[in-house]
């Protein structure tokens, strides 16, 4: 293919919870991964389904799984309670997309987590029916609020990213030493910047020059990690063109809708 022109790849045929086209999941585990996913979806009305290709041909990893999310429409209507689990076996990479009504419980974070922390090291030592059995497990925990996998270790995905609990601990650190601040400036009346005696807070210094500097870090910090927050992306489609064809079908999505929610990632 030259290298000037790009082809978005046809999205395949929908024919079951598990779409294994690239032949990375055994036929025992498939079965167990298909009665899992069926189960969940009876008892909570959730729809989990997987998808594995080859190749993505070129094809953006979150353009090609938008347009399966939005041709395939899992999840039900108005519920939008739909997760993809993707995986392309010669590009190692893999993705979780998530329907718009889930976003609050299988976040961009804990999807992140899931890919990197259960999916990736199995798939990295070629166990990839562990790595999806482990996955749509975890998928079905976060989607019940239930998944606590929450001491990711160091990733190079692109997606390791400090917990919310840290993020709000610097956010309050921020304010309060802000509050401290001004507060000692206004019982230190005059002096202002001397602050509260060392006796008081932080040995021999005054408080008020402590909590400009202790803001100051505080704020560096927070501005350092904030463009890491997860946030959902936005709709990239594209219309279909040369690339792999797939035959199939039968089982069909509730009308479900997404809006780019999820996490990427590779092993």
């Amino acid at each position: 293919m030259p290298g000037t022109w790009s082809f978005a790849l046809d999205v395949p045929a929908l024919k079951g919870r598990v779409n294994d086209y690239a032949d990375m999941i055994s036929p025992e585990a498939e079965s167990l991964i298909e009665d899992r996913l069926k189960s969940f979806e009876n008892s909570d009305s959730t729809q989990v389904v997987i998808l594995t290709v080859n190749s993505l041909e070129g094809d953006a990893l979150e353009d090609f799984t938008i347009r399966v999310a939005e041709k395939w429409k899992i999840g039900q209507t108005k519920k939008d309670n739909g997760v993809i689990l993707f995986a392309s076996k010669n590009d190692r990479r893999m993705r979780i997309e998530v329907g718009r009504g889930l976003e609050g419980v299988l976040t961009d974070l804990l999807s992140g987590r899931i890919l990197d922390n259960v999916m990736r090291p199995k798939f990295k030592s070629g166990d990839f029916d562990g790595g999806f059995l482990d996955g749509t497990d975890s998928i079905i925990k976060a989607c019940r609020g239930e998944y606590k996998n929450d001491s990711p270790p160091g990733s190079s995905s692109g997606n390791g990213m400090p917990g919310n609990s840290v993020i709000i601990f610097f956010v309050i650190l921020y304010f309060a030493v802000a509050l401290t601040s001004k507060f000692s400036k206004i019982l230190s009346g005059g002096i202002g910047a001397a602050g509260l005696p060392a006796i008081v807070h932080f040995g021999l210094f005054p408080i008020g020059l402590t909590g400009i500097i202790i803001s100051a870090v505080a704020g560096f910090i927070f501005a350092l990690i904030s463009p890491y927050v997860p946030v959902g992306g936005g709709f990239s489609g594209g219309s279909s063109g040369g690339g792999s064809s797939y035959g199939g079908g039968g089982f069909s999505g509730g009308g479900g809708s997404f809006g780019g929610g999820g996490s990427s990632g590779g092993w």
